[in-house]
């Protein structure tokens, strides 16, 4: 039997805890199992697209975006499906890259999470 080196270890437990960060982070309030396979879908588009810019990073670098939730831009659906698909100066448009559906998906996820705590930072 091999035994590992006490720098794996470390190494090891750093991306365990980080992978449990991430996961704890991308829970949507009702839970995934809850959610509409348009939310899923949703899902796994913000996490491939949005997640970079509207998400802390684990590590000590700021967060580009604001914080996406069921109240962003008031909770308004079609403001919020205009908004993802013209964008703003600085956040791209996806209405080349996500028909209305992949779009119409993306703003049900974001209707599932929660709004952040009031006076949290928020760039």
């Amino acid at each position: 039997m091999r035994t590992m080196r006490p720098g794996a270890t470390v190494i090891l437990s750093l991306c365990a805890a980080c992978l449990a960060t991430v996961a704890v982070h991308a829970q949507p309030a009702a839970g995934a199992a809850a959610m509409s396979p348009k939310a899923l879908e949703g899902m796994q588009l913000f996490n491939q697209h949005c997640r970079v810019c509207h998400t802390k990073p684990l590590l000590t670098a700021g967060q580009y975006g604001p914080v996406l939730s069921q109240s962003s831009l008031g909770g308004d659906e079609r403001a919020l499906h205009d908004f993802i698909a013209n964008g703003a100066p600085r956040m791209p448009g996806f209405k080349y890259s996500f028909d209305a559906g992949q779009i119409d998906a993306v703003v049900a996820y974001l209707k599932t999470l929660p709004a952040p705590p009031p006076g949290s930072a928020n760039p």
